[in-house]
């Protein structure tokens, strides 16, 4: 989603600066075969899709502008910022190709190295190394594991080529929706083998995870300290790895089955690289607005600015339409939702994080060599992570109701590599931290509050990259009740609803039926709320598109 630069605010437009023609004029028109709820980035990837089959698609926008959390902002004037997503690796390389999303104009700059960890000066013993940075090369990453330990060093690719295999077992799963148990056991031999044929990626997952059963199932049951404990000694590195396990979810990496949303953030490809993160030049927003482009070359219609209040059903409680928030009515054969699962059926079927602009932080453990970015500052830059236990500690603190007093941070710097977003000799920092739970005990997110949580993070940045605070030209700050409020994501939750094993797979987002299906006919949930879950990866919206045709006849000529 970009902020239109001239700020024109024209109802029912679709409106972001790199679309200047062919948009979505006037208002909707009274029937589709698919409305799609909500222009986040799956939203969009469903409506590309459905366009390609034949069918007639809108997607109905509530904010000005589409991509959901997937948006670009100009939130300070000369700075556009990336406003809850912000690398990009899990988007399914079949999406990236059935939509020619090149063509449409995304562009990503590859990020190596990807990760940094500076060591704090207090932390800090003579001799000691004093940061760890971790990249694409192998023999990189070995000497700089190795100023921590040289066993460290040997099993780190011993490690990811485990978790690759993890990985091959787990992909072939999140292009397909899971296999409907209760219609399976109620099904005919000769339906049964029909079904069986349909979901022989079943069978390559279960080949691929066969040698390292046991392995696979401890990383999806147990602690992720418990994993990483196993293979390193060295905490920084531990805890630079234990990050993945607790991004986007109220859990530290003691909690048993973390390991899967480890797991979760190594599933990504970029440029036919596994693993690899980068920063779409223009910002997230560019994801979204190469999709709806897509969508838009297809024959789908998109409309901002444009409000559901309703979806309506028939007298056989089907889906059949939707009202939006000026009264008006459409009516559609099937309806997707890209909103949270608690929006869809608790609201429309009823009758966090620090955002400033800074120049370029130094770091006290890899001062700047003059103005130009370092590699160090193309990375995740984690901070208050050089032990696992600072990130309990952490976590501690939002168990019993207050924001972390040293949060867990991952600092990006996308203008380090896209010039595009930032004033020359500016940047743009984005800051993901945690935790800070949705209530909080004695007190409520009023500014107030935001401003004492932003300083609280900006003096841990502070520790490790002094000159940092008085750098700020202007900041946002995000908690998750304006996650919430601004991008409808339920309880400020980034991935639509928990990735614990209780809501994967079979149980997401409920026990009752599969997704995309939901208990009420001709209705489909395609955002992250669905399997296989969240991040900018675009699957639920393809998976829900591929049911969609297959219920309405079109032409689904994709593999």
């Amino acid at each position: 989603m970009i902020k239109c630069p001239r700020k024109i605010q024209v109802p029912r437009y679709l409106l972001y600066s790199t679309l200047r023609r062919g948009l979505s004029s006037g208002v909707p028109r009274d029937s589709y075969d698919v409305v799609v709820v909500g222009g986040g980035h799956n939203g969009l990837v469903s409506a590309a899709y459905l366009a390609k089959a034949g069918l007639k698609t809108t997607v109905l926008e509530r904010r000005h502008v589409v991509g959901g959390a997937a948006v670009t902002e100009e939130i300070v004037p000369g700075f556009k910022f990336s406003r809850a997503s912000y690398v990009l690796s899990l988007l399914r390389p079949q999406i990236f190709q059935d939509l020619e999303l090149t063509k449409h104009g995304l562009k990503v700059h590859l990020r190596d190295p990807s990760s940094y960890t500076p060591i704090r000066p207090d932390l800090l013993k003579d001799g000691d190394p004093t940061s760890l940075t971790l990249g694409l090369c192998e023999k990189k990453n070995k000497l700089e594991i190795s100023k921590f330990s040289v066993k460290d060093a040997e099993n780190f690719s011993k490690y990811e080529e485990e978790l690759e295999k993890f990985v091959e077992a787990v992909d072939p799963l999140l292009d397909f929706a899971a296999i409907d148990m209760k219609t399976f056991s109620k099904a005919s031999l000769f339906e049964k083998i029909g079904i069986l044929r349909q979901n022989l990626h079943l069978l390559k997952a279960g080949k691929t995870v066969g040698p390292v059963a046991g392995d696979f199932y401890e990383l999806m049951t147990a602690p992720t300290t418990k994993i990483l404990d196993k293979w390193f000694e060295s905490e920084p590195l531990k805890a630079t790895l234990a990050t993945d396990s607790c991004i986007g979810a109220m859990i530290s990496p003691d909690t048993p089955g973390s390991g899967y949303v480890l797991l979760h953030h190594v599933m990504g490809e970029l440029e036919g690289i596994r693993g690899a993160w980068g920063y779409p030049e223009g910002g997230m927003g560019a994801v979204s607005g190469a999709i709806a482009k897509s969508a838009l070359a297809a024959g789908a219609e998109i409309y901002t600015s444009t409000e559901v209040e309703k979806i309506t059903t028939n007298s056989k409680g089907e889906a059949n339409g939707v009202i939006l928030a000026d009264g008006s009515q459409i009516k559609a054969k099937l309806i997707l939702s890209n909103a949270t699962p608690e929006i869809t059926f608790n609201k429309l079927m009823k009758e966090s994080s620090d955002v400033p602009c800074v120049m370029l932080p130094n770091f006290l453990a890899d001062p700047n060599q003059g103005d130009e970015p370092m590699p160090h500052h193309r990375c995740t830059i984690h901070m208050n992570c050089e032990e696992s236990e600072m990130i309990n500690v952490a976590y501690q603190d939002a168990v019993e109701g207050r924001f972390s007093k040293a949060p867990m941070i991952e600092m990006t710097l996308p203008s380090s590599l896209d010039k595009t977003i930032s004033p020359p000799g500016s940047h743009v920092c984005l800051l993901f931290t945690q935790y800070a739970p949705y209530q909080l005990k004695d007190r409520v997110w009023d500014e107030e509050t935001k401003e004492e949580y932003a300083n609280i993070v900006f003096d841990s940045i502070e520790q490790y990259a002094p000159g940092f605070k008085s750098s700020i030209v202007g900041k946002e700050v995000l908690p998750p009740p304006d996650l919430e409020r601004i991008f409808g994501l339920t309880g400020g939750n980034i991935f639509h609803g928990s990735m614990s094993l209780d809501q994967l797979y079979l149980t997401r987002p409920t026990t009752q039926g599969v997704s995309p299906g939901t208990p009420v006919p001709n209705l489909l949930i395609c955002g992250s709320g669905a399997h296989p879950g969240g991040g900018v990866m675009g699957a639920p919206g393809r998976i829900a598109a591929k049911d969609a045709v297959k219920k309405l006849g079109g032409k689904w000529e994709f593999s």
